[in-house]
């Protein structure tokens, strides 16, 4: 048996030991069984399975292709062979058995920060997430289709099952609203921050702008200009400190995390000396927010009397247009070219500057938007209120794959990072965690994710 199948073969008895053991506990849950019997009967099934997948095919088939060929062959290198099935596992998939380590250090630790978490539904749970966290490894090892979308949409599902079994409510209409508006306004926040990545560049100028545009088109509105005047006037700015952006960054190439960073400082003192300071408390601004915008972004929105959001709408039709046009047109290849290697698309006589600030004005407008569409959601204008996207826009789109080194990946990608990181957050917040402990357990989920994206050998040959 070559070496490939073999540990095809091994993956797929453990998928099928834990598919087993995840059907005994949902089994358990069903019956009303008690939970440590569930727990009990559960890791009985999973262990019984592995055990006999082990002894009746597995072992057969590994000492079979190490059968002696050669009479020459050493008694060291037959020891080594005969290396037990668990000890080759471990040595194999090191990663794998670390991130296992890590997700059983974060279930502990839930357990001693929320109260009432260890019980036998989070148990399930946990099961369930970890049987679809070994379905994605396998997947990612053995078949030949893109790894950043079988691990994204293999957490997501789990995370999700994992959010229903635990928490009461979660499959509402009401909570599913919710997370697809909040990931709306975040899909729609990354766009740009996508592109920027995909070119080997970084946005954080992002929070700042969506800050100050929150704050502007409430103050202009408060002023006595039209709505719809003040609301293409902020497209106007964002799509203006856009494009300085890119010029600034282009011109200071390894300095675009600072630079934009400057920029979007710089955009928030400008916007707090230009709104009235007497009509201002706390960094907020209050008014009357027009009654089309609230219906755009408000989770009551409807959109031609069907109750759906319409920015979750524009969101979608956002994300259809840019994943097609990244995939099927000139502009979106010659992008993956120039964020692959610039030299070669230099010679293709692409320009490196037009895309550069293309991108970086997309990125403008879009934050920009999101600013305004957050004001129909809150009804006020505040000046933090894109703090958070900071560290957010930046996850979503490591989580979701595409390179921080450019050249790779895609927006279709974003997406699958955004909605995970919704189902988290709202996960978190529905177990009762602080917003700090979000953050902490955030970080320990996006490390082991963004260390299995940067195996790839693309990453590894530009480093």
């Amino acid at each position: 048996m070559e070496k490939r199948t073999f540990n095809f073969s091994k993956g797929l008895g453990i998928f099928f030991a834990l598919a087993a053991g995840i059907g005994a506990a949902i089994l358990g849950y069903v019956d009303r069984t008690d939970w440590i019997q569930v727990v009990f009967y559960s890791f009985a099934v999973t262990a019984l399975v592995l055990w006999g997948w082990h002894h009746f095919s597995i072992n057969w088939s590994y000492g079979l292709s190490f059968k002696k060929t050669d009479k020459e062959e050493s008694s060291t290198e037959i020891e080594e062979n005969k290396k037990s099935f668990f000890s080759e596992i471990i040595s194999t998939n090191w990663i794998a058995v670390t991130g296992f380590l890590l997700l059983l250090a974060i279930f502990i630790l839930l357990c001693f920060l929320v109260p009432g978490f260890y019980s036998g539904r989070t148990i399930v749970s946990a099961i369930i997430l970890l049987g679809f966290l070994i379905l994605a490894f396998i997947a990612y090892k053995f078949l030949n289709i893109n790894k950043s979308v079988i691990i994204g949409v293999s957490v997501l599902i789990g995370l999700f099952i994992i959010g229903s079994v635990s928490i009461d409510g979660f499959l509402s209409i009401q909570n599913i609203k919710s997370m697809l508006v909040f990931s709306a306004f975040l899909g729609l926040a990354t766009i740009g921050q996508t592109l920027v990545v995909m070119l080997g560049g970084l946005d954080l100028s992002i929070p700042f702008l969506i800050g100050s545009s929150n704050v502007g088109l409430m103050s202009m509105i408060s002023l006595g200009v039209p709505p719809w005047l003040a609301f293409i006037v902020i497209l106007a700015f964002g799509t203006l400190v856009g494009l300085f952006n890119g010029l600034i960054s282009y011109r200071l190439q390894g300095q675009a995390l600072i630079v934009t960073m400057g920029v979007g400082f710089m955009c928030i003192g400008m916007v707090q000396i230009l709104v009235s300071l007497a009509s201002v408390t706390g960094g907020m601004v209050f008014g009357k927010v027009p009654d089309w915008l609230k219906n755009l972004a408000s989770l009551n929105g409807k959109f031609f009397g069907l109750p759906i959001p319409p920015v979750i709408l524009i969101w979608i039709l956002a994300a259809i247009i840019l994943i097609v046009g990244m995939k099927h047109t000139k502009w979106g290849r010659n992008l993956y070219a120039v964020g692959g290697k610039r030299l070669s698309a230099e010679r293709l006589s692409i320009s490196e500057r037009s895309y550069w600030v293309g991108v970086y004005i997309i990125s403008g407008f879009t934050s920009a938007a999101t600013g305004a569409l957050l004001l129909g959601w809150s009804g006020g204008g505040f000046i933090g209120v894109g703090d958070q996207y900071l560290f957010l826009t930046v996850a979503a789109v490591a989580v979701g794959g595409t390179s921080l080194l450019g050249g790779q990946g895609g927006y279709g990608y974003t997406v699958i990072g955004c909605l995970a990181l919704q189902v988290i957050s709202t996960f978190l917040a529905g177990l009762g965690l602080s917003f700090e402990g979000q953050q902490f357990i955030f970080g320990l989920l996006i490390l082991p994710l963004v260390a299995l994206y940067s195996r790839g050998p693309h990453i590894r040959d530009q480093i």
